[in-house]
């Protein structure tokens, strides 16, 4: 969804706008810059038309931090979800926004246990997220008070009702005071959501995201099923398998730009970031790169994305998955322009699918589930184009120095035996399955998690004793490894730096070699071996 509103418009204070800068969100959806000012005012209900994953949870989470007084030990906020999995989400999301207000938030579900939902009950909370029976089974044991909360929040009311969950929402709503402001989210508006609305809520004002038109007219539009932690992986993999990418990746906040491309750079990839936080010269500067491509990856926020004009793209890359259909439509209607045909890829964990089939639905696109490639894939395609490229120079006029420096070379050795060795001395980290990481796909969005997990064999966590306080960070670390071991940046990964220590993945045959080279007589050693 396109808008020029930033959340500073909103009337939020500068404590929680720090947080939210903090996460790296950019710029609010329609479904915020509609909410939020409306329930800061605090003087009425609320009825908001909105769908799954257009970012309603900080749409009602970003006021209600605002709104509870924290030296108040007292529940003062319900929020009602309709499964386990969202009181969950809706807790953890709240907690990542609050800043530095001490704010007690605790998800109270079936499924966990009771005992430990009463001791975090007992310490005294200010908003309870939970679903409809653990909410009963609370108010039945008496372990819950709601008669002076100050706000209610059903989300995903037509979801409840599904679920057959209305004779649940109306017993507890019976429970709350009358003075109480409340909130329904429903993306749908049936019959019997408008009763509830008229029988429990003393007049409200409605809110609805105008639903537009989206066409997207992409040749090729596939995701795939990863767990979070592999998704880079996984994105090597792809960029490694074209034979020229030229891609435009989209992360959903600044800092997980900043990630994904410390993470690639210092795996020798040619890649950029663009996000808000970077100044308007230094933005033209790379941009200008990226048009010449002489950097092949851009990564990206959906606001700095715009009004970037390129052409030629072969991929789209959702390394996050957007935040609502119109920010799918926009993204990946960057390839596939003047008759170009490009692909779009959107990674998804195995948590999101629904969000996804949402997308695709709203949408109106087929987005089909496609492979990872496997190294062997990988591989095969880079020694098919390396032959290719080969066969391209030997159709070249090749400098004479050359030919006699292989006439003696060949009158030496073996034919096959230089070519190989040659082959090896140029491509040996390029065609080396050792320097892909693990990539476990899901078969199922139903429970059936079943995938195979790439062999990890080969590799060697290594812990450092340096970090971030020694003025340490990612590039630095590679560098400080390969100036002491005939190692290419490359083949070190998931490199991670923390405060006080940083942890590296190297080649197996090669960790021995880095932990002795480390090693000073009667010294603690900087790199040693990590404890599983």
């Amino acid at each position: 969804m396109i808008n020029n509103e930033k959340f500073s418009d909103l009337g939020l204070s500068d404590q929680v706008l720090a947080a939210i800068n903090k996460k790296g969100f950019e710029e609010p959806t329609a479904i915020q810059i509609k909410t939020i000012p409306v329930m800061l005012r605090d003087d009425t209900n609320i009825i908001a038309q909105a769908q799954t994953g257009t970012g309603k949870t900080a749409a009602f989470g970003l006021p209600l931090i605002e709104l509870i007084d924290t030296n108040l030990k007292a529940v003062q906020a319900l929020i009602l979800v309709p499964t386990r999995e969202l009181a969950i989400q809706v807790s953890e999301e709240i907690n990542s926004l609050k800043g530095q207000r001490d704010l007690r938030i605790v998800p109270i579900y079936g499924g966990q246990s009771i005992d430990q939902q009463l001791r975090r009950l007992k310490k005294g909370v200010h908003i309870v997220v939970g679903t409809p029976g653990r909410v009963i089974d609370h108010l039945n044991r008496k372990t819950l008070k709601i008669g002076e909360i100050e706000h209610l929040i059903l989300d995903e009311a037509d979801e409840m009702l599904n679920m057959g969950f209305i004779d649940d929402m109306e017993e507890i709503m019976e429970h709350t005071n009358p003075g109480k402001r409340t909130l329904l989210f429903s993306a749908t508006m049936p019959k019997k959501i408008k009763d509830l609305a008229h029988k429990y809520m003393d007049g409200y004002e409605l809110l609805a995201v105008e639903k537009k038109q989206l066409t997207t007219n992409l040749t090729e539009q596939i995701y795939f099923e990863v767990k979070a932690s592999e998704k880079f992986d996984a994105l090597c993999r792809i960029i490694d398998f074209e034979d020229d990418f030229y891609g435009l990746i989209f992360c959903r906040t600044k800092s997980d730009v900043d990630n994904v491309v410390s993470h690639l750079t210092d795996r020798g990839y040619d890649a950029e970031a663009i996000h808000g936080d970077i100044s308007q010269s230094q933005r033209e500067r790379t941009l200008e790169k990226f048009k010449k491509q002489t950097v092949n990856i851009l990564i990206a926020t959906d606001v700095a994305a715009r009004g970037i004009d390129v052409n030629n793209l072969t991929h789209v890359i959702n390394y996050s998955l957007p935040q609502d259909p119109e920010s799918y439509v926009h993204r990946i209607g960057r390839t596939g322009r003047a008759g170009n045909e490009g692909t779009a890829i959107t990674f998804i964990t195995p948590s999101e699918y629904k969000k996804l089939m949402f997308i695709k639905r709203v949408a109106k696109t087929d987005i089909k589930k496609s492979r990872i490639p496997n190294v062997k894939d990988i591989i095969d395609a880079k020694k098919k184009k390396i032959y290719e490229d080969l066969s391209g120079i030997l159709e070249e006029e090749v400098d004479t120095t050359y030919f006699s420096w292989a006439k003696n070379l060949l009158e030496e050795k073996n034919p096959t035996e230089i070519l190989a060795a040659v082959l090896n001395y140029c491509f040996e980290d390029e065609l080396n399955p050792e320097s892909y990481g693990s990539v476990k796909e899901f078969g199922s969005h139903k429970g059936d998690h079943k995938g195979a997990q790439v062999d990890k064999k080969g590799k060697a966590r290594l812990f450092v004793s340096l970090g971030k306080k020694d003025s340490l960070n990612p590039k630095k670390l590679v560098e400080l490894i390969t100036s002491k071991v005939q190692l290419k940046s490359k083949q070190i990964s998931d490199v991670q730096v923390m405060e006080k220590f940083s942890f590296v993945t190297v080649p197996f045959n090669k960790a021995e070699e880095i932990v002795a080279s480390f090693k000073e007589k009667g010294q603690r050693p900087i790199i040693s071996h990590a404890k599983k």
